[in-house]
């Protein structure tokens, strides 16, 4: 289904690019000729946005289609909405995007249940009363008395809920006074196929990684997507709205936005792009900007003899991890194709670089650098430059934090193959995501063994194998090898996860996912979830 959703947008753009084609093959669309006609049927297009309740996701649409039929070099706002042209400001729903309630004239509990009764959730509870008293307990420790409630104290929630997984999420904040106080009530169905309420969560880290790009996207029923954004960036005002239009799941919409506020960001700053720091990876060639919080990554031409794969395979495997449940530890990505920048923000050495191992995917002029295919993601600290930085408790943090990347992403069927710190980044809440998609795989494809004893008579100081190694092949033994070199960083591995370096962890892990029962990563921590009966089941692992 994910899949399905994250695929339906390239497949309408297709089939409108193609349609275009066929219909009006007589008309000249593309090249300079095309001029007078694409202004006009882009001005005919921005009259049919007036009263549009979307109009930034038709505005993407348009862009998509468009750059399917015209030259890169017609990329301007006079052919594309490089700019919106219409505005998002107090478009809403009938009825209204979000719904109020007021515990002032209620009570808090009455508030409560009407909360949950305006959802019309078609699964009964299995003990709402239960449930109620942990969520009101909750609030009144997150506010203790006295608490001074404000003429208009209120508590507004977001008409749909956000689903992901085997979770539905009740969005909403309360508001009291000038203060406001987000927050996220996480609703579940137990083994009988009754739901109940599983955790409530008001901190800003819990939310900041709920609502994480390096999670899948969320599916969300809007009518007017500017509206829930609008409600999303009160409450989290560190995301931005591109962010956010891609985490309801309008992925393209956050595209677009997010090209828009780097050009926004080009035009405000003067530092030039450089080559990334650190250690040279052997598929990809990274670079840049200082003031900018991203890298821009570009597949090589000649790829290393000693990674066995090719451009095509490359970009095959960020296709996986865009449709895969990222679990909050594979940062998302965002492929562009034919992006210009200017050349005078270009170090001389990237340049030098650029040309040497990609030149078939940049095209130099004296005023841009265009490159014909990347990726964009998040910068973060590589956890090996973390590693050499950190005091003993934060390697401890960060080794443990590295492991449970490993079993999370192991839970979902994911082998991220090339383990090395160099592949791992640190971010600003100290979690551990993985980012060097080149060598994954599903862990069911690959096969975990022992390495069998040497025969009688080995010569231990041989560089030969004794034993067959197939492609797919993974000796956990030897992680210990190539990766707990350090002493400090190897003490604190085999502390919390020295079960990884067994090949029966592995095969275990593989019997569950074949045996078809669903698995689901939680996207909040243990300390967010309300209590249960220890009969009831956990209802998935909590996000560590």
């Amino acid at each position: 289904m994910a899949r399905d959703r994250i695929d339906f947008y390239d497949r309408r753009v297709q089939e409108t690019a193609e349609r275009i084609a066929r219909e009006f093959r007589s008309a000249s669309l593309d090249g300079a000729d095309s001029d007078a006609a694409w202004a006009q049927v882009k001005l005919h297009y921005i009259g049919l946005l007036i009263d549009h309740r979307q109009p930034e996701c038709a505005e993407t649409f348009f862009n998509s289609v468009s750059v399917k039929i015209l030259h890169s070099a017609y990329f301007s706002n006079r052919f594309i909405f490089v700019r919106p042209v219409m505005s998002t400001e107090h478009i809403d729903a009938d009825p209204p995007s979000y719904r109020s309630y007021y515990p002032l004239q209620q009570g808090l509990r009455h508030a409560l249940i009407d909360v949950v009764l305006d959802f019309g959730f078609q699964r009964r509870f299995a003990d709402f009363r239960r449930d109620l008293r942990h969520v009101l307990a909750a609030f009144r420790r997150r506010f203790p008395r006295p608490f001074q409630l404000e003429a208009n104290h209120q508590i507004q929630v977001l008409s749909c809920p956000f689903f992901r997984n085997q979770t539905a999420y009740v969005v909403g904040r309360i508001v009291n006074g000038v203060q406001t106080y987000p927050f996220v009530v996480a609703v579940k169905h137990d083994a009988a196929g009754k739901l109940y309420l599983d955790a409530l969560l008001m901190d800003e880290q819990d939310l900041a990684i709920l609502f994480s790009a390096n999670r899948a996207y969320f599916l969300v029923d809007m009518e007017v997507p500017s509206a829930y954004v609008g409600f999303l960036r009160a409450i989290m005002p560190d995301k931005t709205a591109a962010e956010l239009y891609t985490m309801v799941g309008l992925q393209k919409a956050g595209k677009n936005l997010f090209y828009r506020d780097f050009l926004h960001h080009l035009s405000h700053s003067r530092d030039k792009f450089i080559v990334a720091p650190g250690i040279k990876g052997l598929v990809m060639t990274v670079f840049t900007l200082p003031s900018y919080p991203y890298v821009f990554k570009v597949i090589k031409d000649k790829i290393a003899a000693s990674k066995d794969t090719d451009r095509a395979r490359v970009k095959q495997k960020y296709t996986l991890v865009k449709h895969h449940d990222r679990v909050g530890r594979m940062t998302d990505i965002l492929e562009y194709s034919d992006v210009a920048f200017p050349r005078d923000r270009f170090s001389d050495a990237l340049l030098k670089e650029l040309l040497e191992v990609v030149p078939s995917l940049v095209e130099v002029s004296a005023e841009r650098v265009v490159v014909r295919h990347l990726y964009i993601e998040r910068r973060m600290t590589p956890l090996n430059l973390f590693l050499e930085k950190a005091d003993d408790a934060q390697r401890a943090h960060a080794i443990r934090e590295y492991g449970n990347a490993l079993k999370d992403l192991a839970a979902v069927n994911i082998f991220a193959g090339d383990l090395l710190f160099k592949n791992f980044g640190v971010t600003r809440f100290g979690r551990v995501v993985f980012y060097d998609y080149d060598e994954i795989e599903y862990l069911t494809d690959c096969k975990f063994r022992r390495i069998p004893p040497p025969p009688p008579g080995y010569d231990d100081m041989s560089n030969d194998v004794w034993y067959p190694v197939g492609p797919l092949d993974v000796f956990p033994e030897e992680f210990e090898t190539f990766l707990l070199t350090d002493p400090k960083t190897r003490e604190c591995f085999l502390y919390y996860h020295r079960d990884l370096l067994d090949a029966a962890w592995w095969q275990g892990v593989q019997q569950e996912l074949r045996s078809g029962k669903p698995v689901e990563v939680l996207s909040y921590s243990a300390a967010a979830r309300l209590p249960r009966p220890a009969a009831a089941g956990a209802g998935g692992a909590a996000a560590p």
